[in-house]
């Protein structure tokens, strides 16, 4: 009979985690849709990845219609994915250049910040800050 893997054999772990991560992704939105969209609908939602309904909060669309530019809306897909890479510990990225340029003009990020190699770098705490701001506006995503 063969050796089982041990619980501690970091093969074993990597599989484990990629499954949790899985299953904790499945609240993620599967397919964004446009605040324009969310914006004209009359019930804003979205569908997870893991098939449930996704519903936006109606006032963080109005605040975000009003202060971003009617340009911006057929751009900017919602909700924003910032990306947890399980191997970096204090920052997340984005990869929607519409999503930091509406982060830009809300002032959430610093005008100066610009994406490398499609990504945007940010501390996980500026991230965090945004997602309790801009609620079901923004998820964070593990990879």
């Amino acid at each position: 009979m063969r050796d089982r893997p041990s619980i501690s054999d970091e093969a074993v772990l990597m599989k484990w985690m990629r499954l949790e991560m899985g299953r904790i992704n499945e609240g993620i939105v599967g397919e964004r849709k446009t605040l324009a969209e969310l914006l004209a609908a009359e019930k804003p939602s979205a569908r997870t990845k893991g098939g449930s309904e996704y519903l936006f909060d109606r006032e963080v669309l109005r605040e975000l219609g009003e202060r971003l530019p009617a340009k911006m809306h057929p751009r900017l897909r919602l909700p924003v994915l910032f990306y947890l890479d399980t191997a970096i510990t204090d920052s997340v990225f984005l990869a929607d250049a519409a999503a930091v340029s509406a982060l830009q003009i809300l002032g959430e990020l610093g005008k100066l910040r610009r994406m490398e190699k499609g990504k945007l770098w940010v501390s996980r705490p500026i991230a965090y800050a945004i997602l309790q701001k801009y609620p079901t506006a923004v998820q964070i995503v593990m990879r």
